[in-house]
């Protein structure tokens, strides 16, 4: 293990890999953003994936929260619980992803509320699901289609 003085004492995420994470440093990589709370549709002949603004039914749209954290697999069968191995095969995770960029490398955004320090921040600078969804509750999955969005997939202006 090494000492703080030895990475010039660097925040953690440019220091450790996912994976050297403790479970409070990689819960904290959520920006809070929630776009990985919208529903996803894939062409089953081609691959691709596309956004959609329907969320999840846990999902909080005011907060860009899961309303169940803890139990969310219970209610949301398929919900995706990330891990250092999914962050490197999902393709569909958004660009300003914390726990992406880390994989790659890469530093997080100026937004990010571990730079910026506060939660509100990533609101602010239009990179959340925020007043940008409507609930998946009681629409028929073929409405979805009707509500393919791009702008999850889009870095911040």
């Amino acid at each position: 293990m090494t000492s703080d003085r030895e990475h010039g004492n660097l925040p953690f995420w440019k220091t450790k890999s996912l994976e050297d994470m403790s479970k409070s440093e990689w819960e904290s990589l959520c920006d809070g953003c929630a776009r990985c709370c919208l529903n996803k549709l894939e062409d089953w002949d081609t691959g691709e994936i596309v956004w959609t603004r329907v969320a999840c039914t846990l999902l909080d749209g005011d907060t860009c929260r899961c309303k169940d954290y803890d139990n969310r697999a219970a209610t949301v069968p398929d919900c995706i619980q990330l891990t250092p191995a999914e962050v490197k095969t999902l393709t569909w995770l958004p660009p300003t992803c914390a726990y992406r960029l880390v994989s790659e490398g890469e530093d997080l955004y100026w937004w990010h509320p571990l730079v910026s320090g506060n939660a509100e921040t990533v609101h602010e600078a239009g990179v959340s699901s925020r007043g940008r969804t409507v609930p998946e509750d009681g629409m028929a999955l073929e409405e979805y289609e009707n509500h393919v969005v791009t702008w999850p997939g889009d870095l911040p202006a």
